[in-house]
């Protein structure tokens, strides 16, 4: 398999690497990110299917990235705008960086992808209160004055499913809605209704879906500790 990762430098991207590397169904990985990336050190021979590239344009790629696209099997797109990083972004780049970057991203992967014998996978990385209409706001967005942040978050999903039901079978969509992800080397927070997930369990979720097929178009977080732990499990018992 050909995996792609946008967002080659962020906190999940870098797991998603490091374990996608380890993982024999997964061929080459493509990272894409503002910089250049190294594999990590524990990787061994394993290194030599990371291929870095760096793009400097999100809503239109070069042709030398696009010819690293081409025939993608799979995407995991990390790239967003956090709630932490909104006030130091403006809201008009904010919609760009976590909307349009992926639905530019999933048209792009699907021209080059010329497989017709499988569907082009592609998981974008939403938030756990993100919600798809003004009716489903929860009181959470509210009291953070989220709002907006969350519609947005909710309306690049319901382009991401609806990419997918267009394409007539020819693109898989999936929506993946983690809470806090934890990690040893990250502080953790609390915050009151958000769930949380372990940075191994969501990347090898992520990872197992896929590689062997999206389960459904909307992973919530436990569906991920779910997924996540079982793949886990597998791997120390193979």
């Amino acid at each position: 398999m050909k995996l792609v990762i946008g967002g080659s430098t962020g906190f999940v991207a870098t797991e998603l690497i490091r374990q996608g590397l380890e993982n024999p169904a997964i061929t080459f990985i493509v990272a894409l990110g503002r910089q250049e990336i190294s594999a990590p050190p524990c990787a061994g021979p394993a290194a030599a299917k990371l291929k870095s590239v760096v793009v400097d344009n999100f809503e239109s790629y070069s042709d030398s990235v696009k010819k690293e696209l081409e025939d993608a099997d799979a995407c995991i797109w990390t790239i967003a705008v956090t709630p932490m990083k909104l006030n130091t972004i403006p809201f008009e780049e904010t919609c760009k960086i976590s909307r349009d970057y992926a639905t530019t991203a999933i048209q792009t992967l699907d021209a080059l992808h010329h497989k017709k014998d499988r569907p082009l996978r592609f998981l974008y990385m939403s938030g756990h209160f993100a919600p798809r209409n003004k009716d489903e706001v929860p009181k959470e967005l509210q009291n953070h004055g989220l709002i907006n942040y969350g519609l947005l978050r909710g309306e690049a999903e319901t382009l991401i499913i609806a990419y997918g039901e267009q394409s007539k079978g020819a693109v898989q969509p999936c929506i993946v809605k983690p809470g806090l992800i934890d990690a040893p080397s990250r502080e953790r927070q609390e915050i009151p209704g958000l769930p949380h997930i372990n940075l191994p369990d969501i990347a090898a979720a992520l990872l197992d879906q896929v590689v062997n097929g999206f389960e459904k178009d909307t992973l919530s977080n436990a569906d991920m500790i779910r997924i996540g732990q079982k793949a886990l499990d597998g791997q120390q018992k193979a």
